[in-house]
């Protein structure tokens, strides 16, 4: 079984992404609530999704 990390700058960075990716998706006019979700399990390619995706 895989061990999570044992830094907490692990947690924050991710949350952090996570924060940064609903701002983007908002921009983008989606959702920022839904996009925040799924960028906390995907974390960067989230982020990818986002950014080549087009706009609404």
């Amino acid at each position: 079984m895989l061990n999570p990390p044992a830094d907490p700058g692990y947690y924050v960075g991710w949350g952090t992404r996570a924060l940064i990716n609903a701002g983007l998706a908002q921009a983008k006019g989606r959702g920022g609530l839904s996009w925040f979700l799924v960028s906390l399990l995907f974390g960067p390619l989230a982020t990818l999704l986002i950014l080549f995706l087009d706009r609404k």
